[in-house]
């Protein structure tokens, strides 16, 4: 089953938009502190307070950083996985030619199916779940057919690098399978949210101690950091949004056994 994290249930655009008011609601608020400290204290405290904040927004440059390189790492994993697949798959396709004449045929019809749910799946992605319940279902009855060729001939060297490629096939998509599952961890959002709250906060701090405020510069840092926030949410959804691993290697495995059926 694919679990989702923590802000998978929004859309990108209702993220960025609630991010953006996010933002601009932080640093009101750090700029209504500071003009009501300025009316009940006459002391300046403009020097610690730049060199806090400028920490604070180092820290929070940080976490960006290192979320981002997350999601990044995640996406190219996705990436790498599915090329393995489909090479996995091309491999067991051309093994079962050693295989004899029904377990031939029954696995490279099988196989063929699988192929297509998986390209058929990138035009249809709610039925992501049933392609998955589907594919294990041929795992099973591929191995079923595995099965019967090494009872024929266990000695075989010929029969046994079928089996080991149908092993990795399956292998290769539950490895899929775990890693779509895999997104950044609920604290790490909760964490960046929390600093950022904190560093825009004390930026509307700054914006009130100098006396003034510039709405359109309070507007494009909370669209420029939306955006990053947007871009690391995309990256991390596995079968949502708009970055997404290109399926094409599938799409041309499926017209290419297909061409190739008797």
């Amino acid at each position: 089953m694919l679990t989702k994290g923590l802000l998978e249930d929004l859309p990108l655009w209702a993220l960025i938009a609630a991010t953006v008011l996010l933002v601009l609601a932080a640093i009101e608020a750090g700029y209504r502190l500071a003009v009501f400290r300025k009316r009940q204290s006459e002391k300046s405290v403009d020097a610690p307070i730049s060199s806090v904040i400028g920490g604070t927004l180092g820290l929070l440059a940080f976490l960006l950083a290192f979320t981002f390189g997350m999601a990044a790492s995640r996406f190219e994993t996705r990436r790498e996985l599915l090329l393995d697949e489909v090479n996995a798959i091309g491999t067991c396709y051309l093994r079962a030619g050693l295989v004899p004449d029904y377990e031939r045929v029954e696995s490279r019809k099988r196989l063929r199916e699988y192929v297509h749910l998986r390209a058929e799946a990138v035009k249809q992605p709610q039925t992501l779940p049933q392609v998955i319940a589907r594919s294990e279902t041929l795992h099973d009855e591929l191995w079923s057919l595995a099965l019967l060729v090494a009872t024929k001939d266990s000695s075989s060297e010929m029969h046994a690098l079928f089996v080991d490629s149908l092993n990795e096939v399956i292998d290769f998509h539950t490895k899929r399978v775990v890693v779509s599952q895999y997104h950044i961890p609920d604290v790490i959002w909760w964490s960046l949210y929390i600093v950022s709250i904190l560093s825009m906060a004390g930026v509307g701090y700054q914006f009130g101690l100098a006396g003034s405020r510039d709405f359109a510069i309070s507007l494009f840092l909370a669209l420029a950091f939306s955006i990053v926030i947007g871009l690391i949410a995309d990256l991390d959804r596995g079968h949502e949004g708009t970055l997404q691993v290109s399926q094409q290697p599938m799409i041309e495995l499926d017209r290419k056994l297909g061409a190739s059926a008797p």
